[in-house]
């Protein structure tokens, strides 16, 4: 009879580990390949999505859409701020300042007190200052008669006028016909035809200290 021969231990170990290094290969190469292939299409992806960004960016700035405005630098023509201004009349803020100080119904009507002293050449203050000395500034008349400067007063009864309006222009106008053209140019010498029975120059004295009231 043949004898069995032995099994060599050295050889089967080399046969597993051959045997378990191809099933490791078999095995991880496909995961391999899986991971690679994966990181390529992602990478690829990012690309194409960057690339897209620019494209937008460069359409947006070719044909900006509706609602978007994109500068490369300021605009050519920065809006201005235009300034109006309106010239007033020193002169008949200072009336009206006056009048409003004493609550004198004439207060709207400052406009119409130096336009008037104007037209007849008279000093834009006089009016006014007649009208405090004689009435208080329209404050103390007869009744109904808007007449604040004591015009056309006599024994038969006092001149009226329709209106505080009327009676700017009538006087304002009398004034000058009645005593500027006929050399009464000083309330001293007006004193003396409107009012000559003031004692002591006090109606010229009460005018002047009105008048200066309003420079």
């Amino acid at each position: 009879m043949q004898q069995t021969e032995a099994l060599d231990p050295q050889g089967l170990f080399g046969f597993w580990k051959n045997l378990t290094l191809i099933v490791i290969f078999i095995t991880l190469t496909p995961i391999a390949l899986g991971t690679s292939l994966f990181s390529l299409y992602s990478i690829n992806k990012d690309v194409q999505v960057q690339q897209e960004i620019v494209q937008k960016a460069v359409n947006l700035i070719e044909s900006p859409k509706s609602g978007v405005r994109v500068y490369a630098s300021l605009p050519e023509e920065p809006k201005q701020i235009s300034t109006t201004i309106v010239k007033v009349d020193a002169r008949a803020e200072i009336v009206r300042a006056y009048l409003d100080r004493y609550e004198s119904p004439l207060y709207t009507l400052a406009d119409s007190l130096v336009t008037n002293a104007d037209k007849y050449g008279l000093d834009y203050r006089l009016l006014t200052a007649i009208a405090q000395q004689e009435s208080n500034l329209c404050k103390k008349i007869p009744y109904d008669t808007f007449n604040c400067w004591g015009w056309g007063i006599h024994s038969e009864g006092t001149l009226g006028f329709n209106s505080y309006q009327e009676g700017i222009e009538t006087v304002s106008k009398g004034l000058k016909e009645a005593y500027i053209d006929k050399g009464y140019t000083t309330p001293e010498l007006i004193m003396t035809k409107y009012t000559p029975s003031s004692p002591n120059g006090a109606w010229a004295k009460g005018v002047l200290s009105f008048m200066e009231e309003m420079q």
